[in-house]
């Protein structure tokens, strides 16, 4: 037995233990997963909330900090904004992730509800593939102050407001001016963010392990806008020059309310996020199926 992974934390979607009449609720799902660890003579732990919520306490329970120090291997069940959240959290521990999807896309939880057993099996024996994810560190600046301070994983995005017109953002690169861009907004995406929201605005996708970082406008009023792709290591300055209501979100989970002559700091974090696939796991597999390319072919 691989020594590897002895103790296992499982965490599940917060919002609602509750899934659609056809889909096992998280609580099935974790139940299900926690006695087939226990058979494989693994130690289990539940997340905190994870187990208030689904009203689990048949394991121990402990917080993130507790896991990152306790456990070697996490695995969560749900979409890939579960994913997201749990992995900002769990990459100051170099905690791997394991996904399995509770969700429509998934894009990174890719372990699927009738193949739970026998993808993990193996992986639990030490065959997997690792794939390392960078993550943003974001930063909201005011007046000379540090006003908002986080972690995103897909993307940061300043966004004009709901009943607003377009947003003016003065866009620097490591100190050099880029452009006045007027838009309905700006969105700054890893690789992994690259089938997001920058997807939907028009960017290009990019292979998870390449270091680069995408700036996509949004609805740009100059049609000759297009989206670019930087270096990593580069710093990226927004700066709010004109327009109301607007706001500043990451990964879609938090969000920051920005006035004008606000600067939204961007660069790559030194941290990264660790996830797990069964052994021959590709990108390509994953795009074939979660964007429907090869329709039609058989």
């Amino acid at each position: 037995m691989n020594s590897k992974f002895q103790h296992i934390a499982l965490i599940g979607k917060h919002q609602s233990a509750q899934s659609a009449p056809s889909t096992p609720s998280s609580r099935e799902v974790i139940e299900r997963v926690a006695q087939f660890l226990a058979a494989q003579a693994r130690h289990v732990y539940l997340e905190a909330d994870t187990a208030s919520n689904c009203g689990l306490h048949e394991h121990p329970i402990l917080n993130i900090q507790e896991i990152g120090q306790r456990c070697d291997l996490a695995i969560v069940v749900g979409g890939d904004g579960t994913m997201l959240g749990f992995g900002r959290q769990l990459a100051p521990f170099g905690v791997p992730l394991v996904g399995i999807n509770q969700g429509r896309l998934g894009f990174i939880t890719d372990i699927a509800l009738n193949s739970i057993e026998q993808a993990l099996t193996p992986m639990l024996e030490g065959e997997y593939t690792e794939d390392c994810r960078t993550l943003l560190h974001a930063q909201v600046w005011r007046q000379g102050d540090c006003v908002f301070d986080t972690l995103a994983m897909n993307d940061v995005v300043l966004n004009r407001g709901a009943t607003s017109g377009m947003v003016e953002i003065k866009v620097d690169v490591d100190g050099h001016f880029v452009a006045n861009q007027r838009a309905d907004g700006l969105i700054i995406a890893t690789a992994t963010g690259s089938t997001a929201y920058a997807l939907s605005a028009g960017g290009p996708l990019l292979y998870p392990s390449l270091p680069g970082l995408l700036m996509v406008p949004i609805a740009p009023h100059t049609f000759s806008n297009r989206p670019i792709v930087l270096p990593e290591r580069v710093e990226i300055v927004m700066e709010l020059v004109a327009g109301r209501d607007a706001s500043v979100n990451f990964d879609m989970q938090s969000l920051a309310s920005l006035s004008i002559a606000d600067k939204v700091i961007v660069k790559r974090s030194e941290l990264q996020v660790k996830f797990l696939h069964p052994k021959g796991w590709t990108y390509f597999d994953t795009l074939r199926k979660k964007l429907h390319w090869n329709e039609g072919n058989s």
